[in-house]
């Protein structure tokens, strides 16, 4: 082993791990944060020149099979003239998913679910979603041609 390779290897030894959590539910609870930040800056590239602007809200997210512990997230919004599409994390455990963000619109007075996005699923390791009005089991892949088949329901 090189000089150099000994020292990095030392010094990546020195350095606290980032995946250092108490528990499981901690550990994924921060890939949650992180992974949800970097889906909103993916969203906040894809929207670019668009005139949508996006805005960032501090949310709570109470989660029972850890304790029952709230957990500060932040959600996200989406705005377009005088509706909203709103990205609310809901769960982290749920079945078969871990991370459950509701993509929810709100215009006209009303309120509707449009789709559930998933940090991760049994069959996934990255984001997918399922549309609310589908059955529950189909779960799609969640990209940028996905996210534009969702923020559809946005324009009038």
């Amino acid at each position: 082993m090189s000089a150099k390779a000994r020292f990095l290897q030392k010094l990546q030894d020195a350095q606290p791990s980032a995946n250092n959590y108490a528990t499981k539910g901690l550990a994924d609870m921060a890939e949650f944060r992180q992974r949800l930040g970097e889906l909103r800056e993916n969203i906040e590239t894809w929207l670019a020149g668009t005139g949508i602007r996006i805005a960032d809200v501090q949310c709570t997210l109470t989660e029972i099979l850890i304790s029952s512990a709230a957990f500060p997230i932040t959600c996200f919004a989406l705005h377009y003239e005088n509706r909203i599409v709103k990205f609310t994390p809901v769960f982290l455990y749920g079945q078969g998913v871990t991370g459950c963000v509701e993509v929810t619109l709100v215009g006209g007075g009303k309120s509707s679910v449009l789709c559930r996005l998933f940090m991760r699923s049994a069959e996934r390791s990255d984001w997918s979603y399922a549309f609310i009005n589908k059955s529950a089991g189909q779960r799609s892949s969640f990209g940028e041609d996905a996210f534009f088949a969702v923020l559809d329901a946005l324009l009038p």
